[in-house]
């Protein structure tokens, strides 16, 4: 398999960029119904235009499954998610916007509690067609080493 990158094989510095994918209103409307989160800064018109934003803006937990979702065109079956760190939204995402993902490897250490894998840090910033960012989040990956099974 193509993408069977072993710990290794992770290169620190390392970076690569999604696809674009522009963010609709039945996208907000959907994910609200999704997740019951019909709070006012999603829903309501009416009620955005006395805040600063003015519009209805897209949820936070939407713009993290897009934006993760935009990465998985690289699968790599020596590695499991362990979970995520640090995550920021800086700006918000609009019906209209259009985000894309970067992906950059930001550290590798060997997993001492798990003998045989490591961990791998990539940062994962989403930004909008205006080069905002809009979301930043460290992915933790636990990998398999060369030779483990051996």
């Amino acid at each position: 398999m193509e993408n069977a990158k072993f710990f290794e094989d992770y290169e620190v510095g390392r970076a690569r960029q999604t696809q674009a994918r522009t963010i609709t209103e039945t996208d907000i409307v959907f994910h609200a119904g999704h997740s019951g989160d019909y709070f006012p800064h999603h829903v309501d018109v009416e009620f955005c235009k006395t805040q600063p934003f003015k519009r209805p803006i897209a949820h936070g937990t939407m713009t993290f499954a897009i934006g993760i979702g935009l990465t998985a065109t690289e699968i790599n079956p020596r590695a499991m998610s362990y979970g995520y760190e640090r995550l920021r939204f800086p700006k918000p995402v609009y019906a209209g916007d259009t985000i894309r993902t970067a992906v950059t490897i930001k550290s590798k250490e060997v997993d001492h509690k798990r003998p045989g894998y490591g961990r791998v840090v990539e940062t994962k910033e989403v930004t909008n067609q205006n080069g905002d960012t809009v979301m930043y989040v460290e992915h933790i990956l636990i990998v398999e080493m060369r030779g483990r099974s051996a």
